[in-house]
């Protein structure tokens, strides 16, 4: 099991297990991330500092679909 997904991995960037990046962490809630795939300079930034929020492209990792989390958010193979 990995670690519980927090607010300290806002702006963290999300991969494959490939390493292939599929986004930034724009927000988290409970446990569940809300990963935004086409983040813009100024949303890295925002996100960096904890300012980003939600939006309507944003997709939703759950901590069951985390392989681990360290400098990245790294997900599973199979999920």
């Amino acid at each position: 099991m990995t670690a519980p997904l927090t607010d300290d991995d806002v702006g963290k960037t999300v991969v494959d297990p490939d390493g292939k990046e599929l986004g930034i962490v724009a927000t988290v809630d409970d446990g569940t991330a809300h990963v935004d795939p086409n983040p813009s300079v100024a949303e890295q930034l925002l996100a960096s500092v904890g300012w980003e929020g939600e939006d309507e492209e944003d997709y939703v990792v759950t901590e069951d679909m985390l392989e681990r989390i360290d400098n990245e958010v790294v997900l599973r193979g199979t999920l």
